[in-house]
C-alpha cells in the first residue's frame, strides 16, 4: 500500500496531487508551517503535557537536535520510516504542482477492527478552495479500496467548524466528543470524533464529493 501516488487532474481550478512525502520537502515543509503556525497551533500542534514520566535525560539533546537546520529532515525521515513499515501513510499535498500541506492516516488497527484516524492541514492561503476536502475524499477511497480498511475516524476540536464542515459534507457521522482527548495548543482539549465505514461510500468518497461540487456549481 506504499509508496502511493494519488492524482485528481481537474475537479479543481488546478491539478491536486496526493504523493508519498520526500526528504527534499523538508524544506519548503518547515517554511509553510512557520508561515502557518499561528493558523495551525489551535488545531494540529500536538504539546507535551510535561508529565515527570514523558521527560527523559536525553530530552534537551532530542529539543537542541530538533530545532537544529537538520530537525525538519529528522521529521521527514521519521515518517518515511514509519510509512515503509506500514503503520503510517504520509503524503505532500499539493495544488498546481506546489506544495500545499499534509495529510496522515495513521493509528491502525487490524485485525477484527481493521480501522484508522485520519490528519490534515493546508497553507492558509490555499484554504477554501475544495484542496482538503479532495485530497481526504481521495485517501479515504484509497484506504477503503485498496489498503482494505473498514473505518476511518477524524478527530476535530469542536471550535473547529470549518473542518467540521467540510467532513460532514464528505459524510462523515458524529460520534460525539471525547473529552481531553489530546493535549494541543498547551492544554488537554475536547475532540468530536468523526468517523465513516466502507458501507457508507459503496461507490466512492471522491465521487460523492465531485457530484456535490456539481450541484453547488449549478445553483441547486
Amino acid at each position: 500500500m506504499w509508496p502511493v501516488t494519488l492524482t485528481e487532474p481537474d475537479l479543481l481550478d488546478a491539478p491536486v496531487m496526493l504523493r508519498p512525502l520526500r526528504v527534499c520537502d523538508a524544506r519548503i515543509r518547515q517554511q509553510v508551517r512557520e508561515a502557518n503556525a499561528a493558523w495551525l497551533r489551535p488545531w494540529v500542534e500536538a504539546s507535551n503535557p510535561e508529565t515527570p514520566q514523558a521527560r527523559s535525560p536525553f530530552e534537551p539533546y532530542v529539543s537542541m537536535v530538533r530545532q537544529s537546520p537538520i530537525g525538519p529532515y529528522i521529521s521527514v525521515l521519521r515518517r518515511r520510516r514509519e510509512a515503509r513499515q506500514g503503520i503510517a501513510l504520509l503524503w505532500a499535498v499539493c495544488y498546481g504542482g506546489q506544495f500545499a500541506g499534509e495529510l496522515i492516516v495513521w493509528h491502525f488497527f487490524w485485525g477484527s477492527s481493521r480501522s484508522a484516524q485520519v490528519g490534515y492541514w493546508i497553507d492558509q492561503r490555499l484554504a477554501g478552495r475544495g484542496i482538503t476536502p479532495t485530497v481526504l475524499a481521495m485517501a479515504v477511497d484509497h484506504c477503503f479500496q485498496t489498503v482494505g480498511l473498514h473505518r476511518i475516524e477524524a478527530c476535530i476540536r469542536p471550535e473547529n467548524a470549518p473542518s467540521r464542515r467540510m467532513v460532514e459534507k464528505l459524510g462523515f457521522r458524529n460520534e460525539g466528543v471525547r473529552v481531553r482527548e489530546v493535549h494541543i495548543d498547551g492544554d488537554w482539549r475536547d475532540h468530536i470524533c468523526y468517523a465513516i465505514t466502507t458501507e457508507e461510500v459503496p461507490t466512492g468518497m471522491l465521487r460523492r464529493w465531485r457530484s456535490s461540487l456539481a450541484v453547488s456549481q449549478s445553483g441547486a
